[in-house]
């Protein structure tokens, strides 16, 4: 896929605020810090476009980007981060969950994971909530670059282990390197597969 426009179109609240639309929605979400905004950035080719921060937790709300006038890409908040308040991280929490669950332009979800660390027990409990609710997902190794490529085999096979152990079927999963471009083709193809299905 070629992305010849990336355009900012708004910033939501809660689920109920987005914009009506007939277009599909392609949402990003990860724990805080791992490289959303990044990848986000490298997969549209505008290094500008979602603002990259060296703070955590930084997206508090639904960020809509329309590409090519066709699809819209969503950054959701980050979960998971400490630093914010109880209130503020129950709130996240409830937005995220709300979008996720009750938002019909919501076609896939792209859950980011860093390729660096082990299973994380939060984006486990978030990965098993989307299988119990049926929402259609795939798993997105960030920061590929910063491994060797042995190690990045050992860190996918633990991670595919680790939900077998839940799951039948394994979702598909993306590596990425948002510094090295790597990714980028595979996660376009597959949104343009998306889109030429009925």
């Amino acid at each position: 896929m070629n992305i010849a426009s990336a355009t900012f179109q708004c910033s939501s609240q809660k689920a109920s605020q987005c914009p009506a639309s007939s277009m599909r929605e392609f949402a990003f979400i990860g724990r805080s810090n791992v490289g959303k905004s990044s990848l986000i950035n490298m997969l549209t080719g505008r290094p500008g476009l979602a603002k990259v921060s060296s703070t955590p937790g930084k997206t508090r709300l639904i960020n809509h980007f329309i590409i090519n006038e066709e699809w819209a890409l969503v950054d959701l908040p980050g979960y998971g981060y400490a630093k914010v308040s109880r209130r503020e991280r129950s709130g996240f929490s409830s937005l995220i969950t709300d979008y996720v669950l009750n938002r019909e332009q919501l076609y896939y979800l792209f859950v980011l994971v860093d390729s660096r660390h082990e299973p994380q027990k939060i984006d486990l409990e978030f990965i098993r909530f989307l299988g119990t609710h049926g929402v259609p997902f795939g798993i997105v190794f960030t920061k590929a670059d910063k491994l060797s490529q042995a190690q990045l085999n050992r860190s996918i096979t633990t991670y595919s282990r680790q939900l077998s152990e839940e799951w039948e079927e394994l979702p598909r999963m993306f590596v990425t390197s948002s510094e090295k471009g790597r990714g980028r083709e595979e996660i376009l193809d597959f949104i343009e597969i998306c889109l030429e299905q009925s």
